[in-house]
């Protein structure tokens, strides 16, 4: 079961490529042991940025949906998404804008597949030597 998580209190803690997927960690508000773990194991097109220009970010979309504290979404017509290559929306179609906010970070992602959520034990993060 997927927890419910309190967007202002969370963040984007780990964003990892791998050899078969892109890994987001996102902290667990409340939860010192665990992170959710967003998979996405295809091409996909992603965009970090701090929650604060997202909130400025002129869009033609209406704010229909929106929830507070909301965590996670699936956004249509969304600037980030028409703005990406044509050729690469064609090759991957039908693909969809996921969005998730936490209270300091924005992560978009465009891709042709459903994410899969996990709750998994919090590791230490990875760094270079």
């Amino acid at each position: 079961m997927t927890p419910e998580i309190d967007c202002v209190q969370s963040d984007l803690r780990e964003l990892r490529w791998t050899d078969d997927a892109v890994v987001a960690d996102f902290i667990i508000p409340g939860d010192e042991h665990h992170v959710l773990r967003v998979l996405f194991t295809n091409q996909v097109i992603i965009r970090i940025l701090d929650e604060m220009p997202l909130s400025t970010e002129h869009e033609n979309t209406p704010r229909e949906g929106n929830i507070p504290h909301h965590f996670a979404y699936r956004v249509e017509g969304a600037t980030f998404e028409t703005t990406q290559s044509e050729t690469w929306k064609f090759a991957q179609h039908p693909a969809t804008h996921y969005r998730f906010v936490t209270g300091w970070t924005c992560l978009d992602v465009l891709s042709s597949k459903e994410p899969t959520f996990r709750v998994v034990k919090r590791m230490p993060i990875s760094t270079f030597d």
